[in-house]
C-alpha cells in the first residue's frame, strides 16, 4: 500500500538545486550567515517555495561520511522548511566535524543560520 505524505513534509526534486551554474551564482552573489562548522548562502529566487543544495568541501571524509552529512542536512531541511519564509535559494555548506557528526548538531547549526539570515517566519 502506498503511503501518502503531506506535501509540506516531503523533499521534492523541485526543491533541490542541481546545476553547477546555480551553485556558482549562490557562492558568488549570495548573502552569507555562518556558525562554527557551517555556512549558509541564500538569495531570493522569485518562486513560491525554497530550494536548497548541500555542497561539501573537498576532503570531507570518505563516502560514508559525505553521505551521512548530506542525509542529516536533507532531513533537517525537510523538518524545518514549513517554518521558513518562502522564495529563497540556499546552500548549506558543512565543514568536517572535529568530533562525530550528529543530527542534533546539524539541526542546531541550521536553526542558528536561519535565525541569523532572518529566514524564519514570524
Amino acid at each position: 500500500m502506498k503511503t501518502v505524505l503531506s506535501e509540506s513534509k516531503c523533499f521534492t526534486l523541485d526543491e533541490r538545486i542541481k546545476s553547477a551554474s546555480e551553485f556558482k551564482n549562490l557562492f558568488k552573489n549570495g548573502k552569507r550567515a555562518s556558525v562554527v562548522g557551517a555556512k549558509l548562502f541564500y538569495l531570493p529566487n522569485g518562486l513560491k517555495f525554497n530550494r536548497i543544495g548541500f555542497p561539501l568541501p573537498r576532503g570531507f571524509g570518505n563516502a560514508v561520511e559525505r553521505n551521512r552529512a548530506k542525509r542529516f542536512s536533507r532531513e533537517v531541511f525537510r523538518n524545518l522548511k514549513s517554518h521558513l519564509n518562502n522564495g529563497y535559494d540556499m546552500l548549506l555548506l558543512v565543514y568536517p566535524p572535529a568530533e562525530k557528526d550528529s543530527f542534533h548538531s546539524r539541526c542546531e547549526q541550521f536553526q542558528t543560520l536561519c535565525k541569523k539570515a532572518g529566514l524564519f517566519k514570524e
